[in-house]
């Protein structure tokens, strides 16, 4: 019991110090942008109809779904530990062939040329 009491103080005791040293340290510069409402970069006072470039979302969805493919593969070093793990391995090379034929029809139709 004391051992758990002494955890709980040393824990509650660097949680508080390190709090309050967050609220004292930081320095305090605000300039016209930090002051605005968005930090984004667009004028807040402008339209907001503003037009966005769809190569950048097509670039956002292929960057999701390469991170998606990364996801998909994680459990493959433990599918290769099964008693069979020949249809684990025709899986993810399944994925991994039509992530990469798509990917090279976006290079072919010239869907990844940031500017023209």
């Amino acid at each position: 019991m004391n051992l758990i009491m002494t955890i709980l103080l040393i824990t509650t005791t660097l949680s508080m110090v390190l709090a309050l040293v967050s609220f004292w340290l930081p320095q305090m510069n605000p300039d016209a942008e930090k002051l605005s409402p968005y930090e984004c970069g667009f004028d807040p006072l402008g339209s907001a109809r503003l037009p966005f470039s769809l190569r950048f979302f097509l670039i956002a969805i292929l960057f999701l779904l390469f991170d998606l493919e990364i996801a998909l593969l994680l459990p493959l070093p433990w599918g290769n530990q099964l008693p069979d793990p020949t249809y684990t391995l025709l899986w993810a090379a399944t994925v991994l062939i039509l992530l990469t034929l798509g990917l090279i029809y976006e290079w072919v139709q010239g869907g990844l040329e940031w500017a023209e």
